[in-house]
């Protein structure tokens, strides 16, 4: 199995695509989905969450007020990197077991959605492909508008935190351009789908696991025939 990075920026449509994936029977993981379960009330994470920020940061049940903390650590370069130190080590450690289930489940591939895939770095030796999701400058800005209620200068603010999307093609070895309409996406990522379906690498892969389980099996066999011919 290998794992395939998805990534983007904000409001560019990125679960869009990874809902293409999901139809298509592709197994995914939506780094925001695993976000939201490692942020739920009463996890460490959520913990730390509220004795860091306070319950300014939380609604009335007790679940993270998303759109609070937002404006907090936007704010903020020391709050935003604090946020990034309580959430993003259990979001990345949540997805490779999910990664892991999936391997031993016989998945030839699966697409992880890392919003910040590259500007944390963290997870880019995982990756075996990468895909980039871009749209036209003002129709993000818009979009994000419009999803957030933000105000144009806020929302030129949250896009300006994050890599620019030139640098994310050039590193990037596919690119699904989100700027038409869905049947247009649709058919850039079933394009990429077909292309997956048909790497090797999966197979070179398992071969290689095969070969490592197999040396380990006969290591020990190995160990354990020494162990007992000397006490015999």
């Amino acid at each position: 199995m290998f794992i395939v990075g998805l990534t983007g920026g904000l409001a560019t449509g990125k679960s869009t695509v990874l809902s293409i994936f999901r139809e298509n029977g592709v197994a995914v993981i939506d780094a925001d989905e695993v976000a939201r379960k490692v942020l739920e009330p009463g996890t460490q994470a959520w913990k730390e969450l509220k004795e860091y920020f306070g319950d300014v940061v939380l609604h009335d049940d007790g679940k993270v007020n998303r759109v609070t903390l937002g404006e907090i650590v936007f704010d903020s370069i020391e709050k935003r990197r604090k946020l990034n130190a309580i959430t993003h080590p259990r979001i990345q450690s949540a997805m490779m077991k999910m990664a892991i289930s999936y391997f031993f489940s016989g998945h030839r591939y699966i697409v992880m959605e890392v919003p910040l895939l590259f500007e944390t770095g963290k997870m880019l030796n995982f990756m075996h492909k990468i895909i980039t999701v871009v749209c036209e400058d003002h129709q993000q800005l818009d979009r994000l508008c419009k999803r957030s209620d933000f105000s144009e200068s806020v929302a030129k603010k949250r896009i300006d935190c994050q890599m620019p999307l030139e640098h994310k093609v050039a590193k990037s070895h596919f690119v699904i351009d989100n700027s038409g309409d869905f049947a247009n996406t649709r058919h850039q990522t079933e394009s990429i789908i077909r292309l997956l379906r048909r790497s090797k690498f999966t197979w070179y892969f398992r071969t290689i696991f095969l070969i490592a389980c197999l040396s380990i099996i006969f290591g020990l066999a190995h160990v354990v025939s020494n162990v007992t011919n000397k006490k015999m």
